[in-house]
């Protein structure tokens, strides 16, 4: 990894992280997977796992779950935390071998493979060792997430800031070359564009782009979370826009769905 990745991640902050301004990234993420995974005790492969944030709740609904990341620390974490088959690896160049898995999860990695022959790479690799028939479920930050998060966060009033978020629209290139322990560190930010082309690229079928947060990004999402009925309004609102392509781009993260033909 390069430094200033691992030196963000070595913070020790993704174990908490969708606790809490997370928390409608996480609710979303496994409302999804639960709607494209096949049914438990099916394997899955969780690259880029990190401390085990998803695999914990897969593992509690009976799947297999294998989780790999590069980072040591979050492989430690995640040992500690229950995950009990948690590998330190690159997502480029996956230990397993061809089709051993019914379900590929990358929930990280596509962020901070900033070359596009690199992310082809690990989509190619998540394809190999998935079965014929079998899902990948990939993750990706919107190009102009950044520039939400600049404006929610206050960020943006910082001229530093703002000439990254420049360069982030331009080019979905994100840097943070003033080392900011608060701001994001080296990553890609896709064009929704983007994501069916390197997809199909690396030879998935693609099924589906969905948003993430969606329009709930825009509300005071704990307070809605918070009352299981204003979640459940909450959620719907957030699923009757999840494909609307004109509003993609507006949710910080996105989820692709493909199957392996």
């Amino acid at each position: 990894m390069e430094p200033d990745i691992l030196t963000y991640y070595n913070r020790g902050r993704e174990a908490g992280r969708l606790n809490g301004l997370g928390r409608l990234e996480f609710v979303r993420t496994h409302e999804l997977l639960a709607r494209f995974l096949p049914h438990p005790p099916a394997r899955v492969l969780d690259v880029g796992g990190a401390a085990g944030i998803h695999a914990l709740p897969l593992i509690a609904r009976g799947y297999d779950v294998t989780l790999l990341d590069p980072v040591p620390l979050h492989v430690d974490q995640a040992c500690a935390a229950g995950v009990s088959s948690a590998l330190l690896g690159d997502a480029r160049d996956l230990p397993f071998d061809d089709a051993s898995t019914d379900a590929t999860l990358l929930l990280g990695p596509l962020y901070h493979l900033t070359d596009h022959d690199e992310r082809v790479a690990a989509l190619g690799e998540a394809r190999r060792v998935t079965r014929r028939g079998g899902v990948l479920i990939a993750a990706v930050i919107s190009r102009f997430a950044s520039t939400y998060d600049g404006l929610g966060l206050g960020y943006l009033a910082d001229p530093r800031f703002e000439r990254i978020v420049d360069d982030d629209v331009e080019t979905g290139q994100h840097r943070n070359p003033t080392a900011e322990p608060g701001w994001f560190t080296t990553a890609y930010l896709h064009h929704p564009d983007e994501v069916g082309q390197e997809l199909a690229e690396s030879g998935w079928e693609p099924t589906a782009l969905l948003a993430i947060e969606g329009t709930g990004a825009f509300a005071d999402a704990a307070d809605w979370l918070d009352d299981p009925v204003r979640k459940r309004t909450l959620l719907r609102a957030v699923q009757r826009l999840e494909a609307e392509p004109s509003l993609l781009g507006a949710s910080p993260h996105l989820l692709a769905i493909a199957t392996r033909p």
